[in-house]
């Protein structure tokens, strides 16, 4: 009987001694877990480019110890940034961890690349042929190196000025690519005010794409087959229909008439879609206070399907 009491003490403490490290080495993980993660500037190796390409890119909590798939943002930075801004200047991090918490947004990885001065196309002057990378290689490698949901109804792209205009590029070009695409502040112009921009202006935002033109001569093949609103009125209503649609600027935003001049032009195309004019002009004030909507607009459409 002294014998067996003895048995079961040591096995009582063994049983205490032994869960505790488990217990310990467990809520450590649980901790860990309940994290996002940045990554911040990784690289690939672009065939299509010839170069080493800089990609950040968010994982929501729970990524590194979940076997679940996810659905993916890409997001798009600006004229003269790069794959940091969303992550320095746009909070990314912090705003979609509050927004993933509260439950208006879906856990999601977000992929900011790094598209240099290109405006995310093809160049017309240049061999750097972004659009192309972004399509043939990119999305393809994200897809391979990360737990993504591939199908496109789990797939949405979004970006600000530059990358508004890449946003608005993507989704009418490739549709069958994108759900859900939320341009904000796009850098967009009507034909009208593209002949109209001033030369230095022309030059220094379109020097790496297309060659110095003014008035008149700068409405040709290239920009009617690349610039946003051109897009949006030579692509079929249709396939524009299959894409869900945010589009945000501020009024105090230089580019406000050319998204109002997109929602008009939408409007008469009967493409459904959300328009957003807000208190602000053209800076991370206004894109860090979009981009909670942004996250909403594309989890919504995440989870229809």
């Amino acid at each position: 009987m002294e014998k067996l009491q003895k048995v079961k003490t040591n096995l009582y403490k063994y049983r205490m001694n032994v869960p505790l490290a488990a217990f310990l080495w467990l809520s450590s993980l649980a901790s860990f877990a309940q994290y996002s993660v940045i990554m911040e500037s990784e690289t690939m190796k672009s065939i299509v480019l010839d170069q080493e390409i800089r990609y950040s890119v968010y994982l929501p909590p729970g990524y590194e110890v979940s076997t679940r798939k996810y659905p993916v943002l890409y997001l798009l930075h600006g004229f003269g940034d790069d794959e940091t801004r969303w992550i320095q200047r746009g909070n990314v991090q912090e705003i979609a961890d509050q927004a993933i918490e509260s439950g208006s947004a879906v856990p999601m990885i977000i992929v900011m690349p790094d598209a240099q001065k290109s405006w995310y196309l093809n160049s017309e002057v240049l061999e750097f042929r972004y659009e192309d990378f972004f399509v043939q290689e990119f999305i393809p490698f994200i897809e391979g190196k990360y737990k993504c949901r591939t199908a496109r109804e789990h797939r949405a792209i979004s970006g600000l000025s530059m990358g508004g205009h890449g946003t608005i590029m993507f989704a009418a070009k490739y549709p069958d690519l994108f759900s859900s695409a939320a341009p904000l502040s796009a850098a967009i112009w009507t034909e009208e005010r593209l002949t109209k921009l001033g030369q230095k202006t022309w030059d220094s935002f379109f020097e790496r794409v297309t060659e110095s033109k003014a008035g008149d001569k700068r409405i040709n093949e290239f920009t009617k087959e690349n610039f946003g609103f051109f897009l949006m009125s030579s692509t079929p209503t249709d396939e524009l229909k299959t894409v869900r649609w945010y589009i945000d600027c501020g009024d105090g935003d230089s580019f406000i008439f050319g998204n109002m001049s997109l929602h008009e032009l939408m409007k008469d195309k009967h493409i459904p879609h959300e328009f957003r004019v807000r208190d602000g002009g053209h800076n991370w004030s206004y894109w860090r206070n979009s981009l909670p909507y942004v996250l909403q607009f594309v989890s919504d459409g995440f989870m229809k399907n």
